[in-house]
């Protein structure tokens, strides 16, 4: 599966397949009535194809198009242009979609060839760079890294702390007398959940809901939040998406998550689907991203790869990101912005 950028006539093709299924190429070049040639529509079948936008079915003559099962995870996406219309006006998944996990996550590669070679060249430099570094200067950048990190997570959720008021506070325990106590809590939880994983960086492998139950404890300490998978339903702000509404279907939707992360072998991989997919189930009363990503940077950190401290990355872009995969289940925003931070925290830490 190689993602790359696909041409407006791609698209439109695209779109096209989707609203007429089961046709034959020629029958969709008549119908489409588009300017290119019939050889040149061909083509594009097949890159969709190659990018699993597509599948095929019978051979030869008998040949017929329509979406794949994951087409809606790499359909080219604009957030930009998505968010133009209201909550209202958005055709999305309202429900929690069961099969996402267990069936169409499990059976697609999340990254294509050129994204894993693009993350493992980066992976490489990290390693060069770590292997000049002594003891104390790696902890001493960890500890920046560890820093960042607890500050933009925290933001992220609302957090007035700026960066310089994070260090202080982190360095020397000294909360800002102008902010909520929640605020510094917050902060102070953040860094211990990452000193932990740092310690214990084999904690989480293998992922079980009760190891992230115990991360979640962590990030919520003294904050008034219960602890453990929620047994009520949850509503998410800026969406009409409805999450698993029971503790039954919390669980179990939980259950497929550890299943299939801990099935894949590329740290990325893994490292990304919890980014999204804790967030998407909102396991918990409230905490669900901040948790997710502590755990997804825990996995980097045990199989050896560079921590995100997602420095770069806005609220807005990140809530924006989120909103997107939990209506669309279309993941390629928060792909785009995983390996954007992923570059920044190799060029930037160590």
């Amino acid at each position: 599966m190689s993602q790359t950028v696909l041409s407006e006539f791609d698209i439109a093709l695209l779109d096209f397949v989707r609203d007429h299924p089961h046709l034959s190429s020629k029958e969709i070049y008549d119908a489409m009535k588009s300017p290119v040639s019939y050889p040149t529509l061909k083509r594009a079948l097949a890159r969709s194809i190659e990018q699993n936008l597509l599948v095929k079915t019978g051979t030869r003559k008998s040949t017929k198009y329509q979406v794949s099962p994951a087409y809606d995870l790499f359909y080219p996406i604009s957030a930009e242009s998505y968010f133009d219309r209201e909550t209202e006006d958005r055709i999305i998944k309202v429900n929690f979609q069961v099969d996402l996990i267990n069936t169409i996550l499990k059976n697609a590669e999340i990254l294509s060839p050129e994204e894993a070679n693009h993350l493992e060249n980066l992976h490489a430099i990290f390693v060069k760079k770590i292997s000049g570094l002594s003891p104390s200067s790696y902890a001493k950048e960890m500890e920046r890294l560890a820093i960042d990190l607890s500050w933009k997570s925290s933001q992220i959720e609302g957090n007035t702390y700026s960066l310089l008021e994070t260090e202080f506070l982190l360095k020397e325990k000294i909360s800002s007398s102008v902010k909520e106590k929640s605020d510094a809590i917050m902060l102070l939880n953040h860094k211990t959940a990452i000193d932990f994983i740092l310690e214990h960086t084999s904690y989480l492998h293998p992922l079980s809901i009760s190891k992230i139950e115990d991360i979640h404890s962590i990030l919520i300490k003294d904050l008034g939040v219960d602890r453990n998978l929620r047994k009520r339903r949850v509503g998410i702000s800026g969406t009409n998406y409805i999450p698993p509404d029971n503790e039954h279907q919390t669980r179990s939707a939980m259950e497929d998550l550890c299943v299939l992360v801990n099935s894949r072998e590329s740290a990325y991989e893994k490292a990304l689907l919890i980014l999204v997919l804790i967030s998407y189930i909102q396991p918990f009363v409230d905490g669900n991203k901040r948790t997710a990503r502590i755990i997804s940077n825990a996995i980097l950190v045990h199989h050896g790869y560079c921590p995100l401290s997602f420095r770069t990355v806005s609220p807005l872009e990140y809530k924006k990101a989120m909103l997107i995969f939990y209506e669309q289940n279309n993941i390629l925003p928060a792909k785009k912005m995983f390996i954007e931070q992923v570059e920044f925290a190799v060029r930037t830490y160590f």
